[in-house]
């Protein structure tokens, strides 16, 4: 079909449509208006748009009316408004710009605004070097160890086997003065080498003996092979044997049989259900001021109770005499350093849970158990005053990897801290016997106290001034030797009552049974895992003061 002939519209005089009014008093000239026509080859009817129908086309000649949108560009820029640049508007009042001659001002500075430019540059320069100052003085005044002031003393990196030169193992199951609910064995299930560090397994205990759980519970006798501690009659009591103390306390006052258990419904006693294990130097590795620093991971599990800790050498090393006496007498009056105590419950338990680690130092004026002291309220087994501190992670807890837990003492300071130096858990500064610092001092002990066993009032003395030599460090001026030990449960408040589903109170008889009858609840939270359940130990190493 041929194309159809476009149709133009011709301009001609009657597209004139001007119009002219004639008045008697004023008239006009006639003005010509014509409109301005677009040329004959320009000027179409509207419908010749592409994007409209032809009327005089058939259906299918017609152009499609479907709109599509325009293609658009993969750069944004593209098709984005372009932005226009203002010039900046000129005053009206002025002709031209203003020269220097018009402005006087700017020729003759005056002399406050030269002063005031001064004065900022040397304020700000003065405050650079006060800061510079501050940061100096408190980089001097931190108290600091190093490298050339330090002999080393040990060094077990736990290559293949426990170096009996350096630790011995603690067997046994009397509590530890805390009433533990676990027995620490030689078992290499529970204390053993594996892939160059130590691992503190804790198990059931109805895994390893005859009878099952049936036998933890009652009608069973158990005697610890190869028990360390001395003593006789039943040692599965659960009070703690040197301080009902809510604070953290290893105490090592032993239970009166520390090696043999008995299970027994009707006397509500059982076979401790947990075993585990303690290692310590004593004997063979000391210091008297120095460093010490663990590299290790702590344990996941309810109720779980990892420790590193320091107690006194004392005169005598002998298996009779009672770890913890040093050259002061029995615990606490020589002191306990713990360098690192934790908890193995998850991060969401309310008294601190494995997200924390903490610190302490431990001591007393009178020795466990010696001078019961009435307090009106309550009978305490002797006065205790504890000096502590910790640091959190609030990313995860520190069962998740390895860690450094550290402690650097001398007779003038002593710095607990994990990691580094910037995450200290305490920092003591030690500087004279009538200073707030002394230890005595520090205690706040009452002048008179109740003997609670003789009714008769006791004066509490210094009992540091002057055995001794003592010095303003006692009783933390002695040989200390290491001890590392997975606890489980005890009576002794590290694990508060009724706080996070505990199932035992620290006071009740039946504290471990009632503990036992509940070990589907908590060993489910101890990891298959032996990575993740045991306390691993990566390194220790001991430094004295040189000279």
């Amino acid at each position: 079909m041929a194309s159809p002939r476009p149709f133009f519209l011709t301009p001609s005089s009657s597209d004139d449509h001007s119009s002219q009014e004639d008045s008697p008093d004023s008239p006009r000239p006639r003005i010509s208006k014509r409109r301005q026509d677009p040329p004959p080859s320009a000027f179409t009817f509207p419908f010749a748009d592409p994007a409209r129908r032809s009327p005089f086309l058939s259906p299918a000649s017609r152009p499609s009316t479907i709109w599509s949108p325009p293609p658009v560009s993969a750069n944004p820029s593209v098709i984005a408004l372009p932005l226009t640049q203002k010039k900046p508007i000129q005053s009206t009042r002025l002709k031209s710009k203003l020269t220097k001659d018009d402005k006087p001002w700017l020729t003759k500075k005056r002399r406050c605004e030269s002063g005031s430019w001064w004065l900022t540059f040397v304020a700000a320069l003065l405050g650079v070097l006060i800061a510079a100052a501050l940061c100096f003085r408190g980089w001097e005044s931190v108290d600091l160890l190093s490298d050339s002031q330090l002999c080393l003393v040990m060094q077990d990196d736990f290559d293949s086997s426990i170096d009996p030169n350096n630790w011995s193992l603690d067997v046994e199951l009397g509590g530890f003065g805390n009433g533990e609910f676990e027995m620490t064995t030689d078992n290499p299930s529970n204390v053993y080498i594996s892939n160059g560090q130590l691992y503190i397994m804790p198990t059931l205990t109805s895994d390893s003996i005859d009878g099952g759980w049936a036998s933890v519970m009652d009608g069973a006798t158990y005697s610890l092979p190869d028990c360390t501690a001395q003593g006789g009659g039943s040692g599965n009591s659960t009070t703690t044997g040197s301080s009902n103390s809510t604070t953290s306390s290893n105490s090592t006052t032993a239970s009166s049989n520390p090696c043999t258990a008995v299970s027994n419904n009707q006397s509500g006693t059982i076979i401790n259900p947990v075993m585990s294990g303690r290692l310590n130097t004593r004997g063979k590795q000391t210091i008297k001021y120095g460093r010490v620093e663990v590299r290790a991971k702590l344990p996941q599990g309810d109720w779980l109770w990892p420790a590193i800790w320091m107690l006194p050498q004392g005169n005598s090393t002998s298996s009779s005499t009672a770890q913890g006496t040093g050259v002061y007498g029995a615990w606490p009056l020589s002191g306990e350093i713990d360098i690192m105590e934790a908890r193995g419950n998850l991060p969401s338990y309310p008294a601190q849970g494995s997200n924390y680690v903490r610190s302490s130092l431990n001591y007393g004026p009178f020795a466990g158990g010696s001078t019961p002291i009435s307090t009106g309220t309550s009978t305490t087994a002797n006065l205790l005053k504890s000096i502590y501190g910790w640091v959190s992670t609030k990313r995860g807890n520190f069962a998740d990897g390895f860690h450094v837990y550290a402690l650097e003492w001398t007779g003038e300071w002593m710095r607990f801290y994990t990691d580094d130096r910037l995450q200290a858990m305490i920092n003591l500064k030690i500087s004279s016997k009538s200073s707030d610092s002394y230890f005595f001092n520090t205690g706040g002990f009452p002048g008179v106290a109740m003997n609670a066993s003789s009714g008769k009032e006791v004066v509490v003395e210094d009992p540091w001034s002057t055995a001794y030599g003592g010095s303003a460090a006692a009783p933390f001026d002695q040989e200390f030797y290491l001890v590392i030990d997975l606890a489980v449960g005890g009576t002794s408040g590290w694990f508060p009552d009724s706080v996070g589903g505990k199932p035992w109170y620290d006071g009740s008889a039946t504290a471990m049974r009632d503990f036992a009858s509940k070990y589907e609840q908590w060993s489910a939270t101890w990891p298959s895992n032996p990575d993740e359940r045991a306390f691993r130990i990566d390194y220790v190493k001991m430094w004295n003061l040189c000279g």
